[in-house]
């Protein structure tokens, strides 16, 4: 499970690239109750969601050229240009080289082998998110990939993750991605990797990041989500042993997920 008490190859921070940052912040306030505050004069449009104070998550314009709207999830690590050269020994790629934020950290954009994006936040003075694995907040990151075994050694590589394989009845494969120093057991794990099915790689879908946001009522935030301009991807459906669960695109096109089944959540 996700915590604020970070560990290396965690997930610390999660952000938005939006082409109308007022927009994505008007639709995320109306699905889940955040608020939006602008990091700064400095800050390029770059701000907070917030929720009781705390951050849940930021949302930006989108910087790189021909990027598409997207939900991003950071890992951490305690040193991010030694994670770049370990990227790029694994067949990824460095998109945006480390940088500093001010004296809030320091981050590197990357690409995995199979093309899905993620970043890596060496913290500062901002350590990571505020809240997680609480109502309305980020409670699980998950990949899609055309390559899983690939993706699998390239993260293990990278991040020291270990895997748990759980059969889905005949269909993929779904693999719990645990950060070496969370523990051991499933329940520790922060995240998924599951293969594409053939007819989504035939509809075109690419590999990427998605979050989840745990929820008190699926099926209530769904809706409210497709009232204010989201789009379905999935209906809200109930995964055995997981809970309820359900997928959308934002009004922008951004992908990310609900679910309820977390005791924490109910």
């Amino acid at each position: 499970m996700l915590t604020t008490h970070f560990v290396p190859g965690s997930p610390n921070w999660l952000d938005l690239g939006a082409p109308d940052v007022d927009a994505a912040a008007a639709f995320y306030s109306a699905v889940f109750g955040w608020t939006f505050q602008l990091a700064g004069p400095e800050s390029g449009g770059y701000g907070f969601f917030q929720l009781d104070g705390r951050t849940v998550g930021a949302v930006g314009p989108l910087t790189e050229e021909g990027a598409s709207p997207s939900w991003t999830p950071y890992f951490h690590t305690a040193d991010a240009d030694a994670t770049c050269k370990a990227v790029e020994q694994a067949g990824g790629r460095v998109r945006v080289a480390p940088m500093d934020v001010f004296t809030a950290g320091r981050l590197a954009m990357l690409t995995d082998l199979t093309g899905a994006d993620f970043a890596v936040w060496q913290p500062g003075e901002v350590k990571g998110l505020e809240a997680v694995m609480e109502p309305d907040t980020l409670c699980w990151t998950e990949l899609y990939t055309t390559d899983a075994a690939a993706a699998k050694e390239f993260y293990a590589s990278v991040f020291s993750w270990r895997y748990q394989d759980m059969p889905m009845g005949g269909g993929p494969v779904y693999s719990l991605a645990s950060a070496p120093g969370a523990g051991q057991g499933e329940d520790t794990a922060h995240g998924g990797i599951m293969q594409l099915p053939q007819e989504n790689l035939d509809a075109g879908s690419t590999p990427e990041w998605h979050p989840y946001f745990g929820v008190t009522d699926c099926d209530a935030t769904f809706n409210a989500a497709v009232q204010h301009g989201g789009t379905p991807l999935i209906a809200p459906m109930d995964v055995p042993g997981v809970g309820r669960l359900a997928m959308l695109m934002d009004p922008a096109g951004a992908p990310f997920a609900l679910i309820k089944g977390d005791p924490s959540m109910t």
